[in-house]
């Protein structure tokens, strides 16, 4: 979930596609081949410039040591035992991005709670396993939640459902330590808090027909128009949730943003594999199991409207 004030206006993005640091979603395209890393880049240089003084094979193989080097780094855990800079490393592929990467100071008790926690309720989404979510979450159902900002929202959620198990998706470190340990104060052991791309999450590491529902609710809007490809719901987005839902399962996706709003309705409704299940074809009332956060309430207040889509999965 974006915790952010409703109707936000998005850091202006580059208009080329090249990926963000970090996602919650992404919109999947071809994959392609991606580019070094800014220190692997700096060495690279530094190696080319010296080139005259070696072969051109002892330069190929020091750049090829230097981008692993850099590689690594990438995926080393800001802290001990915590979630990886970037857990699927060369795994992860060039494409458009949903998400605008979010820098802020991680708490002492946010990093308590990764410490303390991450090893027990947290997982890299790293693409090279499928995860067993009947061993994970001890056989209960399990709802996939893809972006939930601070966590307050989806720590209340897993305290009043605990039959439910919420595998939640984010980027943003601050986030993942707050909702850890929001969770492990309230006594909520039906949380997962998974870091990383949720592209990648959805083709690579979920089984068929193994979640019970999706909840994306207030993702990035990109209101620009130049930028609505960067829009997490879209067509190629479906195809990848359709096969990891089981039938019957719920997609509920929520926005403060009228044009959005307008393209979710109109994409899960041409998607053959959701079915609206509001009676007028609609926006649905808001459930009462999704909880009314304070920025929700903020926006309430200034005259915005939050509409509810629930799709069932056929």
């Amino acid at each position: 979930m974006s915790e952010q004030p409703l109707n936000p206006a998005p850091t202006e993005a580059p208009d080329d596609d090249a990926p963000h640091t970090a996602p919650a979603g992404t919109v999947p395209t071809a994959p392609t081949r991606t580019g070094s890393t800014a220190a692997g880049s700096t060495a690279a240089d530094a190696l080319t410039d010296a080139a005259t003084d070696v072969s051109a094979d002892e330069a190929a193989a020091l750049r090829a040591a230097s981008f692993e080097r850099a590689r690594r780094l990438r995926q080393e855990p800001r802290f001990p035992g915590g979630p990886a800079a970037d857990p699927a490393g060369s795994h992860h592929e060039r494409r458009i991005r949903s998400f605008q990467p979010r820098r802020s100071r991680v708490t002492t008790g946010q990093q308590d709670a990764l410490e303390r926690l991450w090893p027990k309720w947290g997982l890299d989404i790293d693409g090279q396993r499928v995860l067993d979510l009947a061993e994970m979450f001890d056989g209960l159902p399990v709802v996939l939640e893809i972006g939930f900002g601070m966590g307050e929202a989806t720590a209340q959620m897993a305290a009043d459902d605990p039959g439910t198990g919420i595998l939640a998706v984010d980027v943003h470190t601050p986030g993942q330590g707050n909702l850890l340990g929001l969770a492990d104060m309230a006594g909520s052991t039906n949380v997962r808090v998974a870091n990383g791309d949720a592209v990648i999450l959805l083709r690579e590491m979920l089984a068929p027909e193994s979640l019970d529902g999706l909840r994306v609710y207030f993702p990035d809007p990109w209101p620009k128009a130049r930028h609505h490809k960067r829009r997490l719901i879209q067509p190629e987005f479906l195809d990848l949730v359709a096969p990891v839902l089981k039938p019957g399962a719920i997609v509920h996706c929520a926005t403060d943003w009228e044009p959005y709003a307008e393209q979710m309705l109109e994409v899960l409704t041409a998607h053959p594999r959701f079915a609206n299940t509001a009676a007028d074809s609609g926006y649905a009332p808001r459930p009462a199991f999704r909880p009314l956060t304070r920025f929700e309430g903020q926006g309430l207040d200034k005259g915005h409207v939050v509409h509810d889509l629930l799709f069932a999965r056929v």
